[in-house]
């Protein structure tokens, strides 16, 4: 069967240009609570004429309302899903479990999938998700050919896949990278890209982290041959051209798997970066891009004055190309519109130049000899900017009754009349640094290696056994899913009965024990009281509120139970793939291990920051920890009772753990150190 062809639309132009390109559905989203918030998205009313529109042409809309909401959000989301469940949308693809707690409670004739944000990536995932009666799932991007094959043939519940698009560096729905940088967070849709930024290594300078754009058309027919529901174009912030270009390309090839080359020809003009397979075509070697910026490259400025630019085209320009021009000083790059040429000797202007030409452009900026020029639009083709039909009008607020019955049962007030201090580390190394009587839970969050090498049966540790709390990784491989099932079973047998998940989906690997307690960590997303509802359903004994939310938010809301991280080293990008900064360690300071032969340190303008590889992952984190201690009292005092103390990525010391507790007991300040997003806010 083939599969949905689904393309990106950002705009209304965007959405005539999926139609012609031979889309058989679209996804978009509005102005708020989708994971693109900075394209155009639409209105309610351009929803309804998008709607009407694709219920004549039999095009299917998927709704994004994929990014985490907070508590003060909470009564604009019910509101938001009150307008959806009047209309014919398609389905809803969300991230937050608050979302869908609201939705499956309050909403249940919407559909919902799963967003690639949701960190689907083995079928255990799969399998919880189709318990839960989600519709489709978006699978992460990092799965290679092999691993997509096991779980199609695992699962029951239809699965889509980014076929050709930007990638992300990090796995999606785990990036703090753009949140560290200044509180836009990549969960909420306002991503600075950090990944297409120039860092520093002792040895070189370079875009280490920016990705090529993915493509699969070549091996589409091998993927078509999969159970796959749906193949995905990325890019509701590219043009219509994009969109019909790329459309067009997938189409063609769905269609008839013999003309992947002619495709290939029309995908040279999309206008992204190089292109890539990535994990799909088992070649990870030359996936990092040398140059982050999309289009292509058509000269260098020879000449510039205060008013116009020169350079020689290696490409046929004519009116209403865009270019991209690149400073080599490093500054932002600038798009311009061409609305014509100026000519050498004889007054006037030209339509079209063709290859190695002078093109001379008249212009605003200052642009220097050397600075690049990119071709990024050829807009030889117009479509329709405006909607031709309306849709009906629908009620745009929740009955305020209804709202506050919803809101008054989700959440309770309760405050603990007990403190509890748990404390992780991610090497056996602590082990022996760590006063057990000075803490209550102990979090191992270990490699497959350290699993197998500790001794649980050492006098020691079997002392303290009902402390430790068994973590599990973010991401367990398909292969690796029986690995970890051995493992908790071996850990449960001995003694322990703690266990703390990444992924809600790891309650399967788990759910035999039947005295197990259960948490879940920051990964787990639980910005809201709805969110956290949806653990308590799930017999979630704690959770570990999210490392980059701020005070306000935690306040905001009813509950106080969780677990407020107060020192933690953040991980800004979690990867599955490799990067090469330097031939040898260079730790920059005695905070990091240094006896680990896989940590580098590099920098950019504003952080330092160590690369760290540990089963397979590569981790970056910055030089500096996270530390809210000072802040613990004023969190005591607002009902919070619960704290978590996070020494992984630390160098294992005794002075650090008495240090750091003295100054959680204190409510004192850790220099050096940052407060993250505490303060400021997340945007």
């Amino acid at each position: 069967m083939k599969p949905e062809l689904l393309l990106p639309v950002g705009t209304t132009e965007s959405f005539y240009a999926a139609i012609e390109g031979g889309a058989e559905a679209v996804y978009l989203g509005l102005r708020k609570f989708n994971a693109r918030g900075r394209a155009a998205n639409f209105t309610i009313n351009q929803l309804q004429s998008i709607l009407k529109e694709s219920e004549k042409k039999k095009i299917k809309v998927f709704f994004t309302l994929n990014t985490l909401i907070k508590n003060s959000e909470l009564p604009e989301l019910l509101d938001t899903l009150f307008i959806l469940s009047q209309t014919t949308i398609s389905a809803i693809i969300i991230q937050d479990w608050g979302v869908f707690y609201l939705i499956k409670k309050y909403f249940p004739k919407l559909k919902i999938h799963a967003s690639t944000q949701m960190k689907t990536h083995n079928s255990i995932c799969a399998d919880y998700l189709y318990e839960k009666e989600f519709e489709r799932i978006i699978m992460a991007r990092e799965l290679t050919f092999s691993e997509l094959k096991k779980i199609s043939r695992k699962t029951g519940i239809e699965l889509e896949i980014f076929a050709h698009g930007a990638l992300c560096y990090s796995f999606s729905g785990v990036c703090l990278f753009s949140s560290f940088l200044g509180g836009m967070s990549a969960n909420r849709g306002l991503c600075r890209q950090p990944c297409r930024r120039i860092y520093h290594s002792s040895e070189k300078s370079g875009y280490f982290f920016s990705l090529k754009d993915l493509q699969l058309i070549e091996i589409l027919p091998e993927i078509m041959k999969l159970n796959i529901k749906a193949i995905k174009i990325e890019g509701r912030m590219r043009s219509a051209e994009y969109v019909y270009q790329v459309a067009r390309a997938y189409r063609m090839v769905i269609d008839d798997p013999n003309r992947i080359e002619e495709a290939k020809e029309i995908l040279k003009f999309d206008f992204g970066r190089e292109k890539t397979s990535y994990f799909f075509g088992n070649n990870i070697s030359k996936a990092i891009a040398e140059n982050p910026y999309t289009g292509i490259f058509i000269g260098e400025i020879i000449n510039s004055s205060d008013d116009k630019f020169s350079f020689k085209t290696l490409h046929p320009l004519q009116i209403r190309n865009r270019i991209r021009i690149l400073p080599k000083s490093g500054a932002d790059s600038k798009i311009i519109k061409i609305k014509g040429f100026l000519l050498e000797k004889e007054e006037g202007k030209k339509e079209k130049l063709d290859i190695g030409e002078r093109v001379t452009i008249k212009t605003e900026n200052n642009f220097q000899r050397g600075d690049k020029v990119f071709l990024i639009g050829l807009a030889e083709k117009r479509f329709k900017n405006r909607f031709t039909l309306e849709g009906k009008r629908v009620k745009l607020h929740f009955p305020e009754q209804k709202r506050e019955n919803i809101l008054g049962k989700i959440g309770s007030k309760q405050i603990l009349n007990y403190e509890q201090l748990f404390v992780r580390i991610n090497s056996l190394r602590w082990l022996r640094k760590i006063f057990f009587d000075k803490i209550d839970f102990l979090i191992l969050n270990l490699t497959k290696q350290e699993c197998q090498e500790i001794d649980l049966r050492n006098p020691f540790l079997k002392r303290n056994i009902h402390k430790l709390i068994i973590e599990l990784p973010k991401f367990i491989s398909e292969d690796d899913i029986e690995f970890y099932q051995k493992m908790c079973k071996s850990f449960y047998r001995i003694g322990i009965t703690n266990f703390m998940l990444s992924h809600i989906s790891q309650k399967k690997i788990i759910s035999f024990f039947k005295k197990a307690k259960i948490y879940t960590n920051e990964n787990v997303y639980i910005f809201n009281d709805s969110s956290i509802q949806f653990l308590k359903e799930e017999k979630i004994w704690s959770y570990v509120y999210p490392l980059e939310n701020d005070f306000q938010n935690l306040t905001f809301g009813k509950d106080r139970k969780g677990i407020v991280p107060l020192f933690f080293v953040p991980e800004l990008f979690y990867s599955r793939m490799p990067v090469f900064l330097n031939h040898q360690d260079t730790p920059i300071r005695s905070y990091f291990p240094t006896g680990q032969a896989t940590a580098q340190s590099f920098k950019d303008r504003d952080f330092n920051y160590q690369k760290i590889v540990r089963d397979g992952i590569t981790v970056i984190v910055p030089e500096i920890p996270v530390s809210v201690l000072q802040h613990k009292n004023k969190l005591f005092k607002a009902g919070f009772r619960r704290f978590l103390i996070d020494f992984s990525h630390l160098n294992p010391s005794q002075k650090t753990f008495n240090r750091i507790l003295k100054k959680y007991q204190t409510s004192s300040p850790e220099y050096p150190g940052t407060i993250f997003n505490f303060k400021d806010g997340l945007r």
